[in-house]
Parts: structure tokens; sequence; C-alpha cells
């Protein structure tokens, strides 16, 4: 396949065969699969292709509420996510001496949203999403050298000496992204991209996380309670936060975060990457074994006990990415999830809008329908990204000892349940649904939000003109043969 600027080509749909545009999923994270996934039930051809060698069971605890159950739902797998997660209503914010500051209650989500909370481990939810997607698409030890795009499709070669074609790239490969690097890239020259979007990916924060091993409840009491107890400790005289959260296989997850100085930033920066390997991962756990976790009952268990009961492959040092990118698509790329700088159930959510607009494109679509798709997925999706990436800063704003988290914590212990509510409604009450599979009864007592996407009909037969181009003649457009 080969790149050729000056090509010109007449694009007639009347006399082509009805072909869905096939795409090239990069990254098997929890976005690409659940884009894979919902590919697969509306019939468009995809591979998934995906730079580790292997899938590891990493990752912390993860929560999902009512702005996913309809999704799980049309998809069948909502009881068996149930069945897999830990029921969860409260989080409990403590200090370092265990003692419970304040609560932020989660009560009453079933009446409002139509489904409650649930806590479940990162690696359950990826192993529940892998088997949804035909194993035969998804595609491992493939690392992105370099892509081109055109007027007539794209062309993706890898380390391995392989390339894949098709007519839409999809950049779902995390924060540091090869998809979004070479897009960028491009418009750069072009200078097409934004200052803000031109600038590097900061970070303040560093992560250490992990799950244990199935523990017993006189080794972890509270492993024996029904509902999953998920405690957060902001630290006293230290820039550091963590939480716990139990699950519903009796194991702990946890994540500690570092809020990282001007100073200290400099020193990660030397390290930067969406992830360290396992020798930065025991050396950040060496720094924070004495940090107090609660456990319930008598017992004073701290980090350490249960770093010492995660498996060494279940335990990781990752970056927490802290930018929400203005440009999301150019020509055929597209980007969801980290990385366009959103995290894990906004990802799912981007997977379930992007592909009804993918659904709704007409066979053989020319570059300029998949741009307006791409542009519309953007405008619906953008509000609710920025959205929770507020939210996340006022989280980060709780720690450390400075006025301002002071102030921040002050307000949220002392917030009226009525006020907390109606952040509720704006952040829950966007509950999207898959345009293309049957439709299912949200029973929240609050109305979901409008979701645009939703309305998107599959593809139709287009009507030639009288010379049988439906979009005319292409002209002098890039375009890969």
């Amino acid at each position: 396949m080969e790149i050729n600027p000056a090509v010109t080509f007449k694009h007639n749909r009347s006399v082509m065969y009805a072909k869905r545009p096939k795409v090239l999923i990069i990254g098997a994270g929890l976005g690409g699969l659940t884009l894979g996934m919902l590919l697969e039930k509306a019939s468009i051809p995809f591979e998934i292709y995906e730079r580790a060698s292997e899938v590891k069971p990493l990752g912390s605890a993860m929560y999902f509420n009512g702005t996913t159950a309809n999704l799980f739902k049309q998809c069948g797998f909502y009881d068996q996510f149930v069945s897999i997660s830990k029921f969860v209503s409260t989080i409990n914010v403590c200090d370092e001496n265990r003692d419970i500051q304040y609560k932020i209650d989660f009560q009453g989500h079933d009446e409002l949203f139509g489904a409650n909370g649930y806590i479940i481990s990162r690696p359950k939810l990826y192993d529940l999403l892998y088997r949804q997607v035909p194993k035969e698409r998804i595609h491992l030890g493939k690392k992105v050298l370099s892509m081109d795009q055109g007027g007539n499709g794209v062309l993706v070669r890898f380390s391995d000496g392989s390339e894949a074609e098709g007519g839409i790239l999809v950049g779902a490969d995390g924060a540091y992204s090869a998809v979004r690097q070479g897009l960028y890239a491009k418009m750069k020259k072009e200078k097409t991209l934004s200052t803000y979007d031109s600038l590097p990916l900061p970070f303040s924060t560093i992560c250490l996380v992990g799950q244990t091993r199935p523990l017993t409840a006189e080794e972890f009491p509270d492993i024996a309670l029904e509902e999953s107890q998920f405690c957060k400790i902001v630290g006293d005289s230290r820039p550091y936060a963590w939480s716990t959260f139990t699950t519903q296989q009796g194991t702990v997850c946890w994540i500690c975060v570092q809020y990282l100085t001007a100073e200290t930033s400099k020193e990660n920066d030397a390290f930067r990457n969406s992830e360290w390997g396992p020798e930065a991962a025991q050396t950040m756990a060496t720094k924070v074994r004495d940090f107090p976790v609660v456990s319930g009952g008598d017992k004073k268990l701290t980090l350490g006990d249960l770093i010492d009961w995660t498996p060494k492959e279940f335990m990781s040092k990752v970056m927490q990415e802290e930018k929400v990118f203005q440009t999301w698509y150019g020509c055929r790329t597209v980007l969801i999830g980290d990385a366009g700088g959103v995290g894990a159930s906004n990802a799912m959510h981007d997977a379930l809008v992007l592909a009804n607009l993918i659904n709704g494109l007409p066979f053989h679509p020319i570059t300029s329908e998949i741009e307006a798709a791409f542009k519309a997925y953007q405008e619906e999706r953008f509000h609710w990204a920025k959205a929770a990436y507020e939210a996340s800063k006022v989280f980060r704003s709780m720690a450390g000892q400075t006025t301002t988290a002071k102030v921040v914590r002050f307000c949220v212990k002392n917030m009226p349940q009525w006020i907390f509510q109606q952040g509720q409604k704006r952040t829950t009450g966007y509950r999207p649904q898959c345009a293309f599979l049957p439709l299912v009864e949200d029973t929240g007592r609050v109305v979901p939000f409008p979701q645009p996407s939703l309305s998107v009909q599959g593809p139709k037969d287009v009507k030639s003109d009288s010379e049988g181009n439906d979009e005319g003649v292409i002209t002098a457009a890039p375009a890969v043969l």
C-alpha cells in the first residue's frame, strides 16, 4: 500500500457492493475492548492490536453505577457483572488514626438512577469484557511504528514487520498513545494542531496500585462484610492519599497516590511512562509501608501488610493522566479513552457513542462523512469528559496540608446532602445506550440526559446522481492505495 497525494478517483456507491468500513483499534484496554464488542454486535469488521505480548492482571478496584448499567444490560452481561462485583454505598474518609472524619453517601442510587454502585477489581472487569470479543480479533505484541491515512483508507505498520489496512483508525492505546502522537505530529507539521495540545502531558501524581491474594476474615475482618468497604485516608502531614476496597472475591484492592511538588515531579519525570517496571513499584512500596489502613475489628494493619499479601505481578506503579485533549480526530483517525485524556467509565462511554456513529455511516463512507461522524462524537462526549476531569481535580485537591486542601476537605465534610445529590444528578444523569441494540428500560427517577447519538440510524443505500456519483469526484486529496 502506498500514499499518493496526487491521486484522483471516483467514488461511485451505486455500483459498489454494500460494505462497512473496517475499523482498526489500537489498544486492548477497557475502551478498545468495549468498542470491539459493540462493533461485533453491529457486524462491522474490526481488528484490535495490542502492544503488550500478554494480558497482565494489573490494576486496583473500579467503581461503576447507573452510568454504565444500561450498556451492560444491552450487551447481556449485567447480572454477571453484579455477581463478580460488590455493592458499595459509602466512602469512608479517615485520618491516619483510622478514625472516620466523614462519609460520602451514595444511598438511593437504585431509585434515582436505575442501578446501584458496585466495586469490581479491574482484572475481573477486563476478563469479562475480553470474553465478549472473538479471540481471533485480538492481536498481541503489535507495537505501532507508523501510520498513514488518506481519502481511501488507513495503513498501520508494526514493529514485527506486519501491516494492517482499514477504513478507520481508533487510538485506544492510553495516555502515551502512539496513535495520538502520530496524528498530532502530522497536524503539527501542517500547523493545524492547537497550542494547548502541543504542550507536554502534565503530571503531578503517581500511583502505586495492587490487589492482594484472597484473605480471611481473621487477616482482614472487613472482608466478611456484605457491602464493599471503601476507605480513603488523606495523609496528615505527607503528600499522599490512599484507598482500600474489599471485593467479592475476598481480596483487597488498594491504591496509594503521591501528590508531587515541582521538585519531586522533576525527579519522577526522568522515568516518565504510562507504567514503570516492577523495580520502580518495589521502590515506591518501600516508602509507603508504614501507612495505616482501616481493616475492621481490632486490626492495626498498614499498606505494608497489603503489599506483602499482593503477588508481585499484581502490583504496578502508574501515572494518573491530567489533561483532556482538545483534538480528538483528524481525517480517518479518532481517539477514545486515555488517548483522549479520560479514564475507564468515560472510555466505555466514548466507545459506545463512537460505535453508534460508526454504525450510522453509509456504506463505503468518504473521508468527509467519517470526519463528520467524529465531530459529532466529540461534540457529544467532550462536555462529559471535561466534567469528569474537573471532578477528579477536586479529589486531588483534598490531599495535603495546604490551605486549599483544608478548605476543600472542610467543604466536602460539611456539604448538605441535598447539595451532594444535586451534584450526583449532574454526573449520574448521563446514562447512554447503544442505538443499534434493543433499548432497556431506564427505571431511574432522574430522567437521563439527552443522548444525540441514540437517534443515529444504520446505513442506507445512497442515491447516485445522473452520472452515478453519490458524492461527485474526490480530487487532490491524500489517498491510501
